[in-house]
């Protein structure tokens, strides 16, 4: 089975959309399916284990430039998603997934367009997108 474009997802995600028709209600899905996304990253740090985290405070140095600035800095994370986590994440990842393609539709947006305007912006402002 190959991969769907964009826009195909989309599509599929508007045939299959029932239940939660409403903006309304497709917007505090999303908020929802956000929130176990996070939940299942935190699991895996809490209750599984497969990676820790060691957050402090970021420090910048002085004498680097921003592109070696990236290779300094810590994403806090040590060891690797087990395989269990790994689905769990990427489960409630593709949950979020749909219903912002469900709130896409509703809104009368392409999705494509959504990541290929952010995809520019990107590149237009290089590491000065800082987000």
């Amino acid at each position: 089975m190959s991969t769907p474009t964009l826009e195909q997802f989309q599509q599929q995600v508007s045939e299959l959309l029932l239940r939660h028709r409403s903006l309304l209600d497709v917007l505090s899905k999303y908020g929802q399916s956000g929130a176990a996304v996070n939940r299942a990253v935190a699991k895996s740090v809490t209750e599984c284990g497969c990676i820790e985290l060691n957050a402090r405070k970021q420090e910048y140095p002085d004498d680097v430039n921003l592109e070696q600035a990236k290779t300094k800095l810590h994403h806090h994370i040590s060891g690797e998603l087990c395989e269990h986590c790994k689905d769990a994440i990427k489960n409630e990842l593709g949950r979020n997934l749909f219903y912002m393609s469900a709130m896409c539709n509703l809104l009368d947006i392409k999705l494509d367009e959504v990541v290929s305007h952010e995809s520019n912006k990107c590149a237009t402002l290089g590491l000065f997108n800082l987000t």
